[in-house]
């Protein structure tokens, strides 16, 4: 005789089988769920891991060309330094390859030659831009910004007998021994008539000497990254040893566009000077630009604005012209060109560069 459940005596055998049949289900359902789960979690996991190795690791790319567009580095908006973020050191630049930035149906014959926007921080234009060249008085730019940067503009400044240490014949904006200028308006014969002898007048009271003063040129190109560019002098007279490329003096003008002075500066196409000697005799000079554009030897084409610059002239550089100029929607442009034969191409090509600015 079988014992029997008190239960099963009570269930009938077809709601014994129903019930059975229902647990079993119940029980399969839990286990698809469970490894479902599993499953989940184990995906959960492996994304996360891609995650960590794609995203988070990518930031220790190391930077193996500098300045060049094409390293992934570049793809970062910023850097973290101790938890604290900071805006990446080319985020307002304009990066150029080292490649050739080429345009369809343009070019000039120019050796070195770009445009850089500066609205969107694009290479538009770029031709053997990181090629060595000699700058000429585009120097000034660097002689310019390292004396906002380190002097008073109000200083009243004694010039010496440093301003006769150039070349004879080269460009000058005719201070003499004994006179006495501010600090502003040296800078006003440096940028404005590319005094040479202002530039060694500067060079002298604001680094102490003219060798430390050039020393801080250098220090300065370095820090902001200038790297293909060594200094000799104040002034960029021929020096072997005395160059930049197209792509360093975008950037030493880009971080001297950033001061307010300097942009004022560049910006005149003359200045009457009114100033004494020591021994109080009035002298009165008139420095008129360099630039043909700011003094009708030169028009550049419809709707393009010129806001200032530099030029440069050796017969080892060729004709140099660095601009800052805004196109018909006001968005500001730099252009370079560096070693035309002389002044005629150099601001033929310009045209040429600053046409393509309307277009963008």
């Amino acid at each position: 005789m079988r014992c029997t459940n008190k239960n099963e005596k009570t269930i009938p055998r077809e709601r014994r089988s129903t019930y059975q049949r229902e647990i079993s289900r119940r029980r399969r359902q839990r286990r698809l769920i469970i490894r479902f789960v599993s499953l989940l979690v184990i995906l959960v996991l492996l994304l996360g891991g891609l995650g960590y190795e794609f995203r988070l690791k990518s930031h220790e790319i190391e930077l193996v060309k500098a300045y060049d567009k094409t390293d992934s580095t570049f793809g970062l908006t910023t850097v973290s330094f101790d938890g604290d973020f900071s805006t990446s050191f080319a985020s307002d630049l304009c990066v150029a390859p080292q490649e050739d930035v080429v345009l369809s149906d343009f070019s000039v014959e120019a050796v070195s030659a770009a445009i850089f926007s500066e609205a969107d921080h694009q290479t538009v234009y770029a031709k053997a831009v990181h090629e060595r060249r000699y700058p000429a008085s585009l120097t000034k730019i660097m002689t310019c910004l390292v004396a906002l940067k380190n002097g008073n503009l109000d200083e009243m400044v004694t010039v010496g007998d440093e301003c006769r240490d150039i070349d004879v014949g080269s460009s000058v904006c005719e201070i003499q021994p004994g006179d006495v200028l501010s600090l502003r308006e040296l800078l006003l014969g440096l940028m404005i008539n590319s005094g040479n002898d202002a530039a060694m007048t500067i060079a002298k009271n604001v680094g102490g000497s003219v060798e430390n003063f050039v020393a801080m040129m250098n220090e300065q190109a370095a820090e902001i990254g200038a790297v293909n560019t060594h200094f000799m002098n104040p002034h960029g007279l021929q020096d072997e040893n005395h160059y930049t490329t197209v792509y360093d003096m975008y950037l030493i003008f880009h971080e001297a566009l950033k001061n307010d002075d300097f942009r004022d500066i560049i910006s005149r196409h003359s200045y009457y000077a009114s100033f004494n000697t020591t021994t109080g005799e009035e002298r009165n000079i008139t420095w008129e630009s360099t630039n043909h554009y700011f003094i009708n030897q030169a028009v550049p084409p419809k709707d393009v604005e010129v806001v200032g610059g530099k030029t440069g002239t050796t017969s080892e550089a060729g004709a140099c012209l660095v601009l800052l100029s805004k196109n018909k929607y006001g968005n500001p442009y730099v252009t370079v060109i560096m070693k035309e034969p002389d002044k005629d191409s150099l601001y033929q090509e310009m045209n040429q560069l600053l046409g393509k600015i309307n277009e963008k």
